[in-house]
This record gives structure tokens, sequence and C-alpha cells, in this order.
């Protein structure tokens, strides 16, 4: 009987310990629950600020592409205005003769090869402004193809951009260098290997490799100087294009700059930096280019 008592007395106390046990384990579980939901919502925001960021990037990049084809719409318009002065200085012209009661001979041959200069004319320019529009629509999707394909690259690293009617694809010797070296490390093949994919789908383009240094001077076993390192860095770049990624060999040409081609000053670290760069250039087919100006001679 007496035991019974006991037993009873400590059953409430027995309980009690449970139930703390219970408790503490669930807060502890909170507290994890919390934690991992504050893990969450920290990545989400990082997310949404990075999406931000490439969002107003890629506004930026629309705007400018929309002022240079405002610019080209106006060299449109102009060479269009000029093709229809032409045209009625010829109507002119042959209104004119035909009003001629009495031309000489010599004099009707000399309006005729001025006619014939002018029609002449006119074709090269509306030539040339054909030539334009499909060279500034090619450049455009190829910089969106680049841009496309390059998107999870560092902008720090890699640039593309269109100078000077020609696409420039900027990457930094860090990305595809080691120090001093002008063999291409593991990581900047992949970046390679993005651009090679794009202008194998623009045959009719040719490329222009260009090494450049900053100003610092540079002499080792394997490279004298900074013209050495430059042309080392482009042959190594063109090499591997044709090797690896199948890009025709006649479409490239490579080429060192050394320090005398800077993007900036090269009197502090920061523009060093920026000086330190390959460049791999989209141009044109130059005997396309010739023949369409000789032909408008």
């Amino acid at each position: 009987m007496k035991k019974l008592v006991l037993f009873i007395a400590l059953l409430p106390l027995v309980s009690s310990c449970v139930s703390k046990k219970k408790f503490a384990e669930a807060q502890a579980k909170l507290v994890e629950l919390e934690k991992s939901r504050d893990e969450a919502l920290a990545k989400i925001k990082s997310d949404a600020a990075d999406c931000d960021k490439r969002v107003g990037d890629l506004r930026a990049d629309l705007q400018s592409k929309d002022n240079d084809l405002n610019a080209k719409t106006k060299q449109v318009k102009d060479l269009t205005d000029q093709v229809d002065y032409l045209k009625k200085t010829n109507t002119n012209l042959l209104d004119r003769l035909s009003d001629l009661s009495v031309v000489s001979k010599s004099g009707a041959e000399s309006i005729k090869k001025s006619l014939d200069a002018l029609n002449d004319q006119s074709k090269y320019i509306q030539n040339l402004n054909s030539s334009i529009q499909r060279k500034d629509s090619i450049n455009l999707a190829l910089v969106m193809s680049l841009k496309r394909s390059l998107a999870d690259v560092n902008d720090d690293d890699v640039t593309v951009e269109v100078k000077k009617g020609v696409v420039y694809i900027s990457i930094s010797d860090k990305m595809l260098f080691r120090s001093g070296s002008s063999e291409i490390n593991a990581k900047a093949e992949a970046v390679l290997e993005k651009v090679a994919k794009v202008v194998n789908d623009h045959k009719e383009l040719d490329i222009l490799v260009e090494g450049h240094t900053d100003s610092v001077p540079i002499s080792t076993e394997c490279v004298k100087d900074n013209w050495d390192l430059s042309a080392k860095r482009a042959t190594s770049v063109v090499r591997l294009l044709q090797s690896k990624f199948s890009v025709a060999p006649e479409r490239m040409t490579a080429g060192g700059r050394s320090e005398y081609s800077p993007k900036e000053n090269n009197d502090n670290s920061a523009g060093r930096k920026l000086n330190r760069r390959t460049e791999i250039i989209v141009t044109p087919k130059l005997d396309q280019f010739f023949q369409l100006l000789t032909n408008g001679k």
C-alpha cells in the first residue's frame, strides 16, 4: 500500500520532466527552422539583386543599340535623299537634252557620259547603303548572340561591344593566362569555346586576335619583352580556336600590340589591369570591302 502511494506521488514529476524535454526539443527545432528560413530569404534577396543588375545592364545595352539604329536610320535617309537628288538631276539633264534643237555630236556624247557617271554613282550609293544596313544587322545579331552565350561570365573578365563598325570581344589576361605566360588555362577554354560557336555561325566574317600588355617590362627565358608576350598570347588563342574549336585558319589573323594600344592610363594599377587583355575582333572580309570600294570608283 505504501509503495502504491509513493508511485502516485512521483507520477506528476516524471510527466513534468518528459514535457520539458519535448519542449526544449521543439524549441531547438524552431530555431533551426528559423535559421533555414533566414538563409533562404537572404539567398532570394541576393538572387533578386543579381537579376535586377542584369536587367539594368540589358536595358542599357538595348538603349545603346537603339541609339545606333537611330544613327544608321538617319544615315540611310541621307543616302536616300542623295539618290533622289541624283535621279532628279538626271531627269533635268534629260529634259534639257530633249529641248535642245541643235546639239553637236561631241556635246551630246559629253552629256551622255555625264549621265552615265551619275547613274553609276547612284548605283554605287545604293549598293553602299545596302552593305551598311546588312553589316549593321549582322553586327547586332552577332553581339546579341555573344552576350547570350557569355551571360554566365563575369562582366569584368569579358566585354562585348561594337566600335568603329566592328565587334570587339575583350578578355582579361587573368581569365586567359597566368601572369607572364602565354599558356591558356582550362577556365578560358570554356569561354573561347562559346565565342567559337558564335563566330562559326558567321563564316562570312574574319577574326583578328590582338594581344595587349601593360607598360611593365618583362624578360624571362621564354619571353623576351612585351612585344613577344602579346604576340605569343594572340597566337595561342588563334591556335586553340583552330585546333580545338574548328575555326577556319584562313579566317584568322594573330597580332601583338605590346603596351602601345592601351585602353586606360598605365600610371596606376587599375589602368594596367584593364590594359592587360586579348581582343577578338570580328570584321567583314577585307577583299569584299575593297571590292565594294573599287566598284564605286
